[in-house]
Protein backbone atom coordinates (compact mmCIF):
# COMPACT_ATOMS: atom_id res chain seq x y z
CA UNK A 1 0.00 0.00 0.00
CA UNK A 2 1.22 3.29 -0.99
CA UNK A 3 2.05 6.10 1.76
CA UNK A 4 -0.99 8.47 1.96
CA UNK A 5 -0.42 12.18 0.57
CA UNK A 6 -1.51 15.19 1.90
CA UNK A 7 -5.13 15.10 0.55
CA UNK A 8 -6.71 12.35 2.97
CA UNK A 9 -9.69 13.77 4.45
CA UNK A 10 -10.94 10.68 5.28
CA UNK A 11 -8.44 9.23 7.17
CA UNK A 12 -8.37 9.71 10.86
CA UNK A 13 -7.25 12.97 12.96
CA UNK A 14 -6.45 12.16 16.62
CA UNK A 15 -3.34 12.32 17.31
CA UNK A 16 -1.17 12.70 20.06
CA UNK A 17 2.06 15.01 21.57
CA UNK A 18 4.76 15.01 24.39
CA UNK A 19 2.23 15.16 26.95
CA UNK A 20 -0.16 12.51 25.89
CA UNK A 21 2.88 10.06 26.12
CA UNK A 22 3.72 7.42 28.65
CA UNK A 23 7.93 8.60 28.19
CA UNK A 24 9.27 6.09 30.65
CA UNK A 25 7.34 3.04 29.08
CA UNK A 26 8.30 3.49 25.53
CA UNK A 27 12.29 4.16 26.43
CA UNK A 28 12.11 1.01 28.57
CA UNK A 29 10.37 -0.85 26.10
CA UNK A 30 12.74 0.21 23.56
CA UNK A 31 15.77 -0.55 25.05
CA UNK A 32 14.64 -4.28 25.97
CA UNK A 33 14.00 -4.64 21.95
CA UNK A 34 17.07 -3.03 21.41
CA UNK A 35 19.35 -5.55 24.28
CA UNK A 36 17.87 -8.35 21.94
CA UNK A 37 17.56 -7.60 18.24
CA UNK A 38 20.17 -4.46 17.76
CA UNK A 39 22.57 -4.36 14.55
CA UNK A 40 26.07 -5.15 15.60
CA UNK A 41 27.67 -2.39 13.66
CA UNK A 42 31.41 -2.01 13.85
CA UNK A 43 30.89 2.10 15.05
CA UNK A 44 29.07 0.20 18.32
CA UNK A 45 32.19 -1.17 19.22
CA UNK A 46 34.19 2.11 20.02
CA UNK A 47 33.38 5.54 21.75
CA UNK A 48 36.07 7.47 19.71
CA UNK A 49 33.85 10.14 18.55
CA UNK A 50 36.15 10.77 14.97
CA UNK A 51 34.88 7.44 13.87
CA UNK A 52 31.36 7.79 15.26
CA UNK A 53 31.42 11.06 13.22
CA UNK A 54 32.67 9.67 10.09
CA UNK A 55 30.11 6.58 10.51
CA UNK A 56 27.03 9.36 11.01
CA UNK A 57 28.09 11.04 7.84
CA UNK A 58 28.44 7.86 5.84
CA UNK A 59 24.93 7.03 6.52
CA UNK A 60 23.16 9.71 5.79
CA UNK A 61 21.15 9.03 2.71
CA UNK A 62 23.42 5.28 2.73
CA UNK A 63 22.02 2.13 3.94
CA UNK A 64 24.15 -0.06 6.32
CA UNK A 65 25.56 -2.58 3.97
CA UNK A 66 26.30 0.03 1.54
CA UNK A 67 28.45 1.85 4.05
CA UNK A 68 30.38 -1.16 5.85
CA UNK A 69 33.37 -1.77 3.26
CA UNK A 70 33.80 2.20 3.07
CA UNK A 71 33.71 2.95 6.49
CA UNK A 72 37.00 -0.13 6.84
CA UNK A 73 38.81 1.17 3.90
CA UNK A 74 39.11 4.69 5.42
CA UNK A 75 40.16 4.16 8.80
CA UNK A 76 42.58 2.44 7.04
CA UNK A 77 43.70 5.11 4.63
CA UNK A 78 42.93 7.96 7.39
CA UNK A 79 43.30 6.02 11.07
CA UNK A 80 43.05 8.99 13.31
CA UNK A 81 41.69 12.48 12.93
CA UNK A 82 44.98 14.44 12.24
CA UNK A 83 45.61 11.98 9.55
CA UNK A 84 42.91 13.38 7.92
CA UNK A 85 43.22 16.99 8.11
CA UNK A 86 46.54 16.27 6.97
CA UNK A 87 45.36 14.67 3.27
CA UNK A 88 45.24 16.62 0.24
CA UNK A 89 41.02 16.78 -0.42
CA UNK A 90 41.68 14.80 -3.54
CA UNK A 91 42.85 11.42 -1.26
CA UNK A 92 39.26 12.30 0.98
CA UNK A 93 37.05 11.91 -2.41
CA UNK A 94 39.32 9.24 -3.89
CA UNK A 95 38.02 7.19 -0.92
CA UNK A 96 34.38 7.98 -1.08
CA UNK A 97 34.34 7.67 -4.72
CA UNK A 98 30.98 5.53 -5.46
CA UNK A 99 29.61 6.80 -2.44
CA UNK A 100 27.65 9.56 -3.01
CA UNK A 101 26.52 12.95 -2.23
CA UNK A 102 30.63 14.02 -2.36
CA UNK A 103 29.57 17.61 -0.52
CA UNK A 104 29.59 15.25 2.78
CA UNK A 105 33.81 14.08 2.25
CA UNK A 106 34.45 17.93 1.04
CA UNK A 107 32.65 18.93 4.33
CA UNK A 108 34.39 16.01 5.83
CA UNK A 109 37.89 17.16 5.25
CA UNK A 110 37.06 21.01 6.16
CA UNK A 111 35.35 20.37 9.50
CA UNK A 112 39.02 17.67 10.50
CA UNK A 113 41.12 21.07 9.36
CA UNK A 114 38.85 23.33 11.74
CA UNK A 115 38.95 20.58 14.80
CA UNK A 116 42.81 20.65 14.45
CA UNK A 117 42.75 24.44 13.84
CA UNK A 118 39.76 25.72 16.55
CA UNK A 119 39.37 22.54 19.30
CA UNK A 120 42.89 21.46 19.58
CA UNK A 121 42.55 18.28 18.21
CA UNK A 122 39.51 17.48 20.06
CA UNK A 123 36.16 16.59 18.33
CA UNK A 124 33.58 18.79 20.18
CA UNK A 125 31.47 17.62 23.34
CA UNK A 126 29.10 20.02 23.45
CA UNK A 127 25.74 20.54 21.06
CA UNK A 128 26.48 24.17 20.20
CA UNK A 129 30.36 23.46 19.24
CA UNK A 130 29.86 20.43 17.29
CA UNK A 131 27.22 22.44 15.26
CA UNK A 132 29.92 25.10 14.28
CA UNK A 133 31.42 21.86 11.94
CA UNK A 134 30.45 22.22 8.60
CA UNK A 135 28.15 19.64 7.30
CA UNK A 136 26.71 18.78 10.82
CA UNK A 137 23.13 20.36 11.89
CA UNK A 138 21.07 19.33 14.89
CA UNK A 139 20.71 15.65 14.11
CA UNK A 140 24.53 14.67 13.63
CA UNK A 141 25.31 16.23 16.26
CA UNK A 142 22.85 14.81 18.58
CA UNK A 143 23.87 11.26 17.29
CA UNK A 144 27.72 11.85 17.21
CA UNK A 145 27.67 12.80 21.08
CA UNK A 146 24.88 10.72 22.58
CA UNK A 147 27.25 7.59 21.14
CA UNK A 148 30.52 9.32 21.72
CA UNK A 149 29.96 10.56 25.08
CA UNK A 150 26.12 9.24 26.14
CA UNK A 151 24.85 12.62 26.41
CA UNK A 152 21.02 12.46 26.33
CA UNK A 153 20.95 14.34 23.08
CA UNK A 154 17.62 13.51 20.44
CA UNK A 155 17.94 12.69 16.76
CA UNK A 156 15.38 13.56 14.20
CA UNK A 157 16.91 11.69 11.10
CA UNK A 158 14.40 10.31 8.38
CA UNK A 159 13.89 6.94 10.32
CA UNK A 160 12.78 8.64 13.40
CA UNK A 161 10.89 11.29 11.88
CA UNK A 162 8.91 7.94 10.64
CA UNK A 163 8.61 6.28 13.75
CA UNK A 164 7.50 9.46 15.28
CA UNK A 165 4.87 10.22 12.99
CA UNK A 166 3.09 6.38 13.14
CA UNK A 167 3.57 6.64 16.93
CA UNK A 168 2.01 9.85 17.29
CA UNK A 169 -0.58 9.43 14.31
CA UNK A 170 0.52 12.67 13.00
CA UNK A 171 -1.66 13.93 9.91
CA UNK A 172 0.52 16.28 8.28
CA UNK A 173 3.99 15.58 6.68
CA UNK A 174 6.60 15.21 9.30
CA UNK A 175 8.44 18.30 7.52
CA UNK A 176 5.46 20.87 8.70
CA UNK A 177 5.63 19.71 12.42
CA UNK A 178 9.19 19.37 12.92
CA UNK A 179 8.63 21.32 16.58
CA UNK A 180 6.78 18.61 17.83
CA UNK A 181 8.53 15.97 16.99
CA UNK A 182 11.89 17.46 18.62
CA UNK A 183 9.50 17.99 21.54
CA UNK A 184 9.18 14.21 21.31
CA UNK A 185 12.54 13.17 20.64
CA UNK A 186 13.70 15.30 23.16
CA UNK A 187 11.46 13.58 25.89
CA UNK A 188 12.05 10.57 25.18
CA UNK A 189 16.15 10.08 26.00
CA UNK A 190 16.82 8.44 29.13
CA UNK A 191 18.98 10.68 31.37
CA UNK A 192 21.76 8.56 31.42
CA UNK A 193 21.51 6.02 28.30
CA UNK A 194 21.19 8.16 25.11
CA UNK A 195 23.84 6.27 23.72
CA UNK A 196 21.68 2.80 23.45
CA UNK A 197 18.85 4.85 23.17
CA UNK A 198 19.54 6.82 20.00
CA UNK A 199 21.30 3.66 18.14
CA UNK A 200 17.89 1.74 19.24
CA UNK A 201 15.59 4.30 17.84
CA UNK A 202 17.61 4.24 14.73
CA UNK A 203 17.37 0.24 14.26
CA UNK A 204 13.63 0.61 15.12
CA UNK A 205 13.14 2.87 11.88
CA UNK A 206 16.02 0.55 10.15
CA UNK A 207 14.32 -2.84 10.18
CA UNK A 208 10.50 -2.62 11.83
CA UNK A 209 8.82 0.72 11.28
CA UNK A 210 10.56 0.76 7.52
CA UNK A 211 8.47 2.72 5.27
CA UNK A 212 6.36 0.64 3.49
CA UNK A 213 4.44 -2.51 5.48
CA UNK A 214 5.84 -1.96 8.81
CA UNK A 215 5.97 -4.95 10.90
CA UNK A 216 4.33 -4.02 13.96
CA UNK A 217 3.64 -7.42 15.15
CA UNK A 218 7.25 -6.99 16.29
CA UNK A 219 7.36 -3.47 17.45
CA UNK A 220 7.86 -2.86 20.93
CA UNK A 221 5.80 0.19 20.74
CA UNK A 222 2.52 -1.19 18.94
CA UNK A 223 0.36 -1.30 21.93
CA UNK A 224 1.25 2.15 22.40
CA UNK A 225 1.36 3.44 18.74
CA UNK A 226 -1.75 5.56 17.99
CA UNK A 227 -1.53 4.94 14.03
CA UNK A 228 -1.56 0.89 14.21
CA UNK A 229 -4.27 1.18 17.26
CA UNK A 230 -6.45 3.03 14.36
CA UNK A 231 -4.93 0.74 11.67
CA UNK A 232 -3.54 3.67 9.39
CA UNK A 233 0.18 2.87 9.75
CA UNK A 234 0.55 2.19 6.59
CA UNK A 235 -1.00 5.15 5.83
CA UNK A 236 1.92 7.39 8.06
CA UNK A 237 3.71 9.24 7.35
CA UNK A 238 1.86 11.58 5.21
CA UNK A 239 3.87 12.94 2.26
CA UNK A 240 4.04 16.04 -0.02
CA UNK A 241 3.17 15.54 -3.37
CA UNK A 242 6.03 15.18 -5.50
CA UNK A 243 6.76 17.16 -8.53
CA UNK A 244 8.42 14.74 -11.74
CA UNK A 245 12.02 14.51 -11.55
CA UNK A 246 13.72 16.02 -14.36
CA UNK A 247 15.70 14.31 -17.14
CA UNK A 248 18.64 15.55 -18.51
CA UNK A 249 20.29 14.65 -21.74
CA UNK A 250 24.10 15.07 -21.76
CA UNK A 251 26.72 14.60 -24.15
CA UNK A 252 30.20 13.35 -23.03
CA UNK A 253 33.59 13.42 -24.42
CA UNK A 254 36.07 11.19 -24.24
CA UNK A 255 39.03 12.65 -26.01
CA UNK A 256 42.29 11.35 -26.72
CA UNK A 257 45.39 13.60 -27.75
CA UNK A 258 46.04 14.41 -30.79
CA UNK A 259 49.74 12.75 -31.10
CA UNK A 260 48.19 9.29 -30.42
CA UNK A 261 50.23 8.91 -27.13
CA UNK A 262 47.17 6.91 -26.29
CA UNK A 263 46.48 9.98 -23.44
CA UNK A 264 42.76 11.22 -22.41
CA UNK A 265 41.43 14.59 -21.64
CA UNK A 266 40.00 14.72 -18.14
CA UNK A 267 38.99 17.78 -15.83
CA UNK A 268 38.23 18.49 -12.19
CA UNK A 269 35.50 20.45 -11.81
CA UNK A 270 34.96 23.63 -9.12
CA UNK A 271 34.70 23.21 -5.37
CA UNK A 272 31.20 23.45 -5.06
CA UNK A 273 27.76 22.08 -6.47
CA UNK A 274 26.75 18.67 -6.78
CA UNK A 275 30.18 16.88 -7.65
CA UNK A 276 32.29 19.89 -6.67
CA UNK A 277 36.05 18.42 -6.73
CA UNK A 278 35.65 15.63 -8.87
CA UNK A 279 37.20 14.87 -12.20
CA UNK A 280 34.98 13.68 -15.25
CA UNK A 281 35.04 13.70 -18.72
CA UNK A 282 33.89 16.74 -20.07
CA UNK A 283 30.61 17.68 -22.02
CA UNK A 284 27.32 19.31 -21.00
CA UNK A 285 23.60 19.10 -21.41
CA UNK A 286 21.99 19.38 -24.78
CA UNK A 287 20.35 22.08 -25.79
CA UNK A 288 16.64 21.75 -27.84
CA UNK A 289 17.26 21.43 -31.60
CA UNK A 290 20.66 20.07 -31.00
CA UNK A 291 22.39 16.58 -31.81
CA UNK A 292 24.46 14.54 -29.17
CA UNK A 293 27.77 15.40 -31.34
CA UNK A 294 26.98 19.37 -32.09
CA UNK A 295 26.75 19.53 -28.27
CA UNK A 296 29.36 18.02 -27.27
CA UNK A 297 31.62 20.47 -30.00
CA UNK A 298 30.14 23.75 -28.43
CA UNK A 299 30.54 22.39 -24.39
CA UNK A 300 33.93 21.19 -25.39
CA UNK A 301 34.89 24.95 -26.81
CA UNK A 302 32.95 26.70 -24.43
CA UNK A 303 34.44 24.67 -21.25
CA UNK A 304 38.11 24.09 -22.74
CA UNK A 305 38.75 26.19 -25.76
CA UNK A 306 39.68 23.51 -28.09
CA UNK A 307 38.40 22.25 -31.23
CA UNK A 308 37.46 18.73 -31.39
CA UNK A 309 36.51 15.88 -33.50
CA UNK A 310 33.71 13.67 -32.79
CA UNK A 311 33.51 10.44 -33.78
CA UNK A 312 31.92 7.31 -33.03
CA UNK A 313 29.71 6.63 -30.14
CA UNK A 314 30.93 4.92 -26.85
CA UNK A 315 28.22 3.83 -24.57
CA UNK A 316 25.23 5.52 -22.73
CA UNK A 317 24.62 5.56 -19.29
CA UNK A 318 21.44 6.17 -17.41
CA UNK A 319 21.98 7.36 -13.87
CA UNK A 320 19.85 9.14 -11.13
CA UNK A 321 20.75 11.42 -8.56
CA UNK A 322 18.27 12.72 -5.61
CA UNK A 323 16.40 14.70 -7.24
CA UNK A 324 17.20 14.65 -11.66
CA UNK A 325 18.05 12.13 -13.78
CA UNK A 326 20.94 12.21 -16.32
CA UNK A 327 21.55 10.04 -19.49
CA UNK A 328 25.06 10.74 -20.23
CA UNK A 329 25.90 9.78 -24.31
CA UNK A 330 29.27 9.29 -24.68
CA UNK A 331 31.34 9.73 -27.52
CA UNK A 332 35.08 9.37 -28.76
CA UNK A 333 36.72 12.31 -29.88
CA UNK A 334 39.75 13.52 -30.93
CA UNK A 335 41.95 16.99 -30.31
CA UNK A 336 42.11 19.05 -33.16
CA UNK A 337 43.55 22.32 -32.01
CA UNK A 338 43.88 24.53 -29.35
CA UNK A 339 45.45 24.22 -25.97
CA UNK A 340 42.80 23.47 -23.43
CA UNK A 341 42.55 25.97 -21.02
CA UNK A 342 40.18 26.33 -16.91
CA UNK A 343 37.65 28.04 -18.32
CA UNK A 344 34.96 26.20 -16.68
CA UNK A 345 36.75 23.99 -13.87
CA UNK A 346 39.98 23.95 -11.24
CA UNK A 347 41.99 21.59 -13.47
CA UNK A 348 42.93 19.31 -16.56
CA UNK A 349 45.05 16.43 -17.12
CA UNK A 350 45.92 14.58 -20.26
CA UNK A 351 46.04 11.12 -18.63
CA UNK A 352 46.78 7.08 -19.78
CA UNK A 353 44.20 4.61 -19.15
CA UNK A 354 45.87 3.36 -16.01
CA UNK A 355 46.26 6.64 -14.36
CA UNK A 356 42.46 7.30 -14.43
CA UNK A 357 42.43 4.89 -11.86
CA UNK A 358 44.69 7.59 -9.37
CA UNK A 359 41.63 9.94 -9.52
CA UNK A 360 38.38 10.46 -8.20
CA UNK A 361 35.44 10.30 -10.63
CA UNK A 362 31.58 10.06 -9.89
CA UNK A 363 29.73 7.05 -9.83
CA UNK A 364 28.65 7.45 -13.36
CA UNK A 365 32.36 8.41 -14.87
CA UNK A 366 33.34 5.22 -13.02
CA UNK A 367 31.23 3.18 -16.01
CA UNK A 368 33.13 4.58 -18.95
CA UNK A 369 36.61 3.92 -17.41
CA UNK A 370 35.52 0.45 -16.38
CA UNK A 371 34.92 0.00 -20.62
CA UNK A 372 37.73 2.03 -21.81
CA UNK A 373 40.07 0.03 -19.83
CA UNK A 374 38.37 -3.22 -21.02
CA UNK A 375 38.71 -2.27 -24.81
CA UNK A 376 42.74 -1.20 -24.70
CA UNK A 377 44.48 2.13 -26.37
CA UNK A 378 42.56 3.97 -28.79
CA UNK A 379 45.68 3.56 -30.64
CA UNK A 380 47.80 0.55 -32.03
CA UNK A 381 51.19 0.70 -30.05
CA UNK A 382 54.52 0.74 -32.09
CA UNK A 383 56.08 -3.07 -31.12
Amino acid sequence: MKTAILQSDSQPKQSLNAQDLDSEALSRSLLQWYQISGRDLPWRKTQDPYKIWISEIMLQQTQVKTVLPYFDRWLNLFPTLDALADSPLQSVLKAWEGLGYYARARNIHKAAIVIMETFSGQFPDTLENAMLLPGIGRTTAGGILSSAFNLPLPILDGNVKRVLSRLINMTVPPDRNLASLWEISTSLVPLNQGRDFNQAFMDLGATVCIPKVPNCVVCPWNRLCKSYNLGVQNQRPMTEPKAPIPHKIIGVAVIWSSNQDNTILIDRRKPEGLLGGMWEFPGGKVEPGETIPECIKREIQEELGIEIAVDEPLMTIDHAYSHFKVKLNVYHCRHLSGTPQTIECDEIKWVTLSELNEYPFPTANLKIIQVLQQSGPRFPVSP
